[in-house]
């Protein structure tokens, strides 16, 4: 049976924004960011630098975590509260950008050099999703319609209209709830 992970994961950088609020579960009820070794680990996985980590900085990222599905979210149609919205512009605030140049004239945005704790990951998030909004894929990446799942995904389908993590999963559920409320 497909599992929400069974999709192709999102292109380039897009990609660990993808496993960031992938780590957790919804509706299997497991956190991967539950304590300074995970977000660490999570981290070192992921070749995002980071030093000094305290335990309010695993909360920190745990919110940035749930405000990134709420813009993914959105990116299925479904409004962000101002409540949302404010707190993903707030933590984004931690985690200050340079932009840099190379020497063949490319820029890119990247955190700035010296960050610590919480600050080092949301910086790396934000110039993914900064590159990812500039290369058009950052509204590919979408959250799953079923209020129960809600696992992160990218959208490759032609029209970028998917609504659901899997069809088999949370789109047959969907329809199944659909049918039989037109049944009664």
């Amino acid at each position: 049976m497909e599992q929400p992970g069974d999709r192709i994961p999102a292109p380039g950088s897009l990609a660990v924004v993808q496993d960031f609020v992938n780590t957790a579960d919804l509706e299997g009820g497991t956190d991967l960011l539950g304590d300074i070794g995970q977000v660490a680990a999570f981290c070192a996985d992921h070749d995002v630098a980071v030093t000094g980590l305290t335990e309010s900085d695993v909360t920190t990222c745990r919110d940035l975590r749930e405000a990134l599905r709420a813009a993914c979210r959105a990116h299925t149609g479904i409004a962000v509260t101002p409540k949302a919205e404010k707190s993903l512009t707030e933590l984004l605030t931690l985690g200050p950008l340079t932009l840099r140049i190379d020497v063949e004239g490319a820029s890119t945005l990247a955190p700035t050099p010296g960050l610590s704790g919480a600050a080092s990951l949301v910086a790396a998030m934000a110039a993914a999703v900064a590159a990812a909004a500039t290369d058009g894929t950052w509204l590919r990446l979408k959250a799953c319609e079923a209020h129960q799942c809600q696992w992160v995904y990218y959208d490759r389908s032609p029209a970028a209209r998917s609504r659901w993590c899997t069809m088999s999963i949370c789109g047959s559920r969907a329809k199944m709830r659909a049918y039989r409320g037109k049944a009664r």
